[in-house]
Parts: structure tokens; C-alpha cells; sequence
């Protein structure tokens, strides 16, 4: 069997390779008539005034796709909906699993001990648990027309569908006895502010149920298979001040072995949850140990805590390590303005993060408010031409006297020479387009006789490495928190996020066919350009 790197993806995304699978295939439906494709249910606004006749769809799929004729496509809609984002749990392959009061209560501090093998204390009055048909709405903006700002229709009268996730916390029932509990944590892919927040919290949440056997898995997942690798013994004691440095305690790595040899490695090991840390990639991952572990008829939970500094999984508000990304950048950012301030016709130049989206970027231009031009990768520019980059860059130094430019290093790959390679975990390695526009700057400038002086700063590696701020400290710790309730609620091939400012679950495949991205007609888009005052640039 390959390895995972080269088994977890798609053609959706070059960050994954995932068996086939029609649930992910049937979600990237096309319309006929000039819309791009049908993510997830909702379709981008376009600029376009064509129909939603019909859907194409592939032989396998059709059953789940939608004829927006048909009378009855609303509650169809809604059906299929439903069975998508229906989350696996662990009665799905063991019907007959016993289930036991939760150990998990907040009045309640009796230790766990052989006295309760056949079932636990609960303290019937706290009324702390989540039901588990307590649902979370995920679209909560009613669009009147598919030409609104950021408008995500369904159908071209926008008709208002409810589409309902399932909320995360501490059930009353787990599937798990503690003692029986074998933990395992792994970090994967690159560094993030908040891992070690995250770790704490999950460690801390699992003492808390009663599980004493937690270990830390070292450098993703390479620690399952690289035999001078050796799993790391985790308590309260251990963890207890983690997050007060960046970094991850577990190490981090991208690619690793096969997924059938990570599933025999935790057989081996005995470990029955397992918690990831990671991106698209690392999550795909998860998703493919999931559906092992099921073909094995192994117990095993494997819950997903989404990791992406750029903040590029699909239907959640944010992942932890963006808002610390984003105050981080305000130093390169305002570096940059003071020495283009400083200096005579200077110009400064920042990459921040950001392969296929431009959040970082966007975000970090409008907090700033020292921005004149923010190039992100969903948005095509030009550096030359009489609407070009560089001509807008003569006339701010023209009527300013200086200039700062963000971009996000997925931008512009047009522009800059192809290099062929990817990475450990399958990514197309970038080319560079900070140093392209600051070389293509400095060429332009003397080519018309102005003398310019431009700074070039890439903060990217001091960014991963930062401690989480107060905002991400919090995300992290109810991320942690909910991926421990949902592995004890016998939920498996989960990730948890936030949405609409509630925690929920969602099944590991609805969020990884393809990077979220920064909708160019979205209102957040409108008010960075409103910031910047830059125009197009085609």
C-alpha cells in the first residue's frame, strides 16, 4: 500500500488523495448554465442571470442530486443534507454497544475506580449534557437574491433552506469505560500558534472522564511507524504549562506510512482514541484511519481538531491559529509602513500565509489600515500594464510618497516560474511572489527614471511559532474540550469546529473536499478594498 502521503488526496485539492468516495463526489455538482460548482449545497452568487435548471451529475451520484424543477427539491434537499452530515458513530459498526452514565460531571469529583466497572455515579440534577438531537444552524443570512453581496443560494430564488449540524458537548451516555481507554494524540503537518493549547486541553478533558493511559504520538504521523520513535506518557503534570510557549510538545511532520500500517501500529499500541491535529490533509488522514478501523471491526475513535493557520476549512468561522496569525502580522505589516515611511519613495513589501486563500492577508490589510494594495490568491492582478500593480505603485508614490503591499503567498502563481515540486504531504511547493514583485518593482521604477527603495519581509516562520493570543487560548480549549465529549460519545471520523459562534461536529469529509476560500463578491472582501482604496488590476 502507498503511503499516506500519496493515498490521502483528490483531484479536488492537491493537499489530498482519498479513495473514491460518492458522498465528496456528489457535493462537486456543476450547473449547465455558466455557475461554478455546488459546494456543500450552496452555490456562490455569479454575475450571471442564467438558470438552475438542471444538474449534472455522474452515474454514481445522480441519487443524491438535485433537479431544481422538481416540485418536491426543497424536502429532497433537506434529505440528503441530513444523510450527509449525519455523523458516523460507533453503534454504526457495533449496534450492540453498551452504553454507561458519563463519568464526566461537574459536581461530581469521585475518582474512577474498579468499583464502577459496570457502570458510573451521575449526578441526575446537572443539568449540563447535550442532547444529542440539539442541532446548530449553518446558514443563518436569509438572501433575497442571488445578486446580494456574498449571497450563497440554493436555487435562483434563493428560497431559504434550514440546514442543521449537530451541536458538540458532553453527552450523558458514553460508549467508553475510562480504565479501558487508550489516548493517543498526533499533530501533523506544520507548526501553529495553539497546538500546545489544544494538547493541554485534550489531556486535561480525558483526566477529567477518567482515562489514566494518555500518550502523545511524536512527529505526526511518522511516530506509527519510525521505530526510534517512541510514544510520549501525557498527565496534567505534563501538560500543565504547554501553552505558555509556541510550538508543539509532539513534534510535527507532514506525510508518514500507510494507513493500513497506522491502524496495525495502534492495534498494537491498544489505543482506541485517537485525536488529530491538523489541516485538510492531516484530516483526510483521519478520515481514511476512520474507515479502516470500521472495515476492521476495531472500537476506535477518531475525532479531528482542524489545524490550518490559513483558515481554509470549509464551513467553520474560523481555526484556531488565524487570529494569532493575524495580530502577529501587524508587526511585520507596520515594519514594513515605517520603512517605506521612512524612507524616500519607499515601498514595502509583506508575504504573509495564505497557499489558496487570502484570509490572512485580507484580514491583517483591514486590521492594519496601512495597506495600499492586498493581493490574495482568489483574485487575479496584473503586475504590468496600464491596470497593472506596479503602474498603481507610481502613483502612490506620486500623490504619497510611499506605499505598503501584502500579499499572500498562493497569490500570483501566474506570475512566477513554475517549480514542478510538492512537499512531504503532497502540496505544490510555491513559487516565491513577494521577492517576484519586489524584484519586478525595482526593475519598473528605474526602467521611468524614480528612484525607489523597497523592502521585502516574509514574517511567515515567526508567525507559525508564536504563542496563541487570549483568542485563539479560548478556541482551543473548546475544541479540545468537545473533541474529548465527542470521542466518549462513541463518535468517530469527526472533526469539531465553530460555527456561527457555536461549537458543533462535523463528519470528516464534508470539510476537506476543497480549501475554503475568500469569496471576491463578499462584503469582508468589499470593506478590505474599501480600506486599501486599490483598484483593479486586470
Amino acid at each position: 500500500m502507498e503511503t499516506l502521503s500519496h493515498t490521502i488526496t483528490t483531484s479536488a485539492s492537491p493537499k489530498l488523495r482519498l479513495p473514491r468516495n460518492d458522498n465528496v463526489h456528489c457535493r462537486l455538482l456543476r450547473f449547465r448554465h455558466g455557475f461554478s460548482s455546488l459546494n456543500l449545497g450552496t452555490l456562490r452568487s455569479q454575475r450571471s442571470t442564467s438558470g438552475f435548471f438542471k444538474v449534472e451529475c455522474s452515474q454514481q451520484s445522480s441519487k443524491n442530486c438535485i433537479d431544481f424543477s422538481d416540485p418536491d427539491w426543497k424536502s429532497k434537499f433537506q434529505q440528503d443534507f441530513e444523510r450527509r452530515f449525519n455523523i458516523p458513530h460507533i453503534t454504526d459498526t457495533f449496534p450492540d454497544a453498551q452504553s454507561f452514565p458519563s463519568t464526566f460531571c461537574l459536581r461530581m469529583r469521585t475518582p474512577v475506580t474498579e468499583d464502577f466497572a459496570e457502570g458510573y455515579p451521575s449526578d441526575e440534577e446537572w443539568h449540563g449534557y447535550i442532547n444529542n438531537n440539539d442541532r446548530v444552524l449553518l446558514k443563518v443570512i436569509h438572501y433575497s437574491s442571488p445578486t446580494s453581496a456574498g449571497a450563497e443560494c440554493i436555487d435562483p430564488n434563493c428560497t431559504w433552506v434550514e440546514q442543521w449540524v449537530h451541536r458538540a458537548g458532553p453527552r450523558e451516555k458514553i460508549y467508553f469505560k475510562p480504565e479501558e481507554v487508550k489516548a493517543a494524540i498526533v499533530t501533523c503537518g506544520g507548526l501553529c500558534p495553539g497546538l500546545n493549547d489544544v494538547i493541554r486541553q485534550i489531556v486535561i478533558t480525558l483526566e477529567i472522564y477518567g482515562v489514566k493511559n494518555i500518550v502523545g504520538i511524536p512527529f505526526g504521523y511518522r511516530g506509527f511507524s519510525d521505530k526510534g520513535l517512541t510514544e510520549m506518557p501525557l498527565s496534567r503534570k505534563v501538560v500543565q504549562n504547554i501553552h505558555l510557549s509556541g510550538g508543539s510538545l509532539l513534534g510535527v511532520s507532514r506525510g508518514g506510512p500507510s494507513v493500513s500500517d497506522i491502524v496495525t501500529s495502534m492495534e498494537e499500541r491498544g489505543i482506541n482514541m485517537l485525536f488529530v491535529l491538523g489541516g485538510n490533509g492531516t484530516h483526510a488522514g483521519a478520515n481514511a484511519i476512520h474507515n479502516e478501523c470500521r472495515k476492521r471491526k476495531l472500537k476506535v475513535a477518531v475525532v479531528g481538531v482542524p489545524k490550518t493557520i490559513d483558515n481554509d476549512i470549509l464551513l467553520m468561522d474560523k481555526t484556531f491559529g488565524f487570529d494569532t496569525a493575524v495580530e502577529e502580522a501587524q508587526r511585520a505589516i507596520n515594519s514594513a509602513y515605517i520603512e517605506a515611511h521612512s524612507a524616500y519613495h519607499g515601498i514595502g513589501v509583506v508575504k504573509l500565509m495564505g497557499r489558496s486563500s487570502g484570509f490572512i492577508a485580507m484580514q491583517s490589510s483591514l486590521a492594519s489600515g496601512q495597506v495600499d494594495i492586498c493581493l490574495i490568491p482568489e483574485v487575479p492582478f496584473n503586475l504590468h500594464g496600464p491596470h497593472g500593480v506596479l503602474r498603481h505603485l507610481k502613483y502612490l508614490i506620486e500623490t504619497k510618497g510611499s506605499a505598503v503591499v501584502c500579499v499572500a503567498e498562493g497569490a500570483g502563481q501566474n506570475l512566477v516560474e513554475k517549480t514542478n515540486a510538492t512537499d512531504a504531504s503532497g502540496n505544490v511547493v510555491l513559487g516565491d511572489i513577494g521577492v517576484r514583485i519586489q524584484q519586478e518593482t525595482k526593475k519598473y521604477f528605474k526602467e521611468i527614471g524614480i528612484p525607489a527603495d523597497v523592502k521585502y519581509i516574509d514574517p511567515t516562520y515567526m508567525i507559525r511559532a508564536c504563542r496563541a493570543n487570549a483568542s485563539d487560548g479560548i478556541l482551543c480549549t473548546v475544541l479540545g474540550q468537545n473533541a474529548v465529549h465527542g470521542a466518549f460519545a462513541g463518535y468517530s471520523g469527526i472533526t469539531v469546529g465553530i460555527c456561527n459562534t457555536h461549537y458543533v461536529y462535523f463528519p470528516i469529509p464534508e470539510v476537506i473536499s476543497h480549501p475554503r476560500e475568500v469569496d471576491p463578491n463578499s462584503r469582508m472582501w468589499h470593506r478590505c478594498l474599501t480600506s486599501t482604496g486599490q483598484p483593479d488590476f486586470i
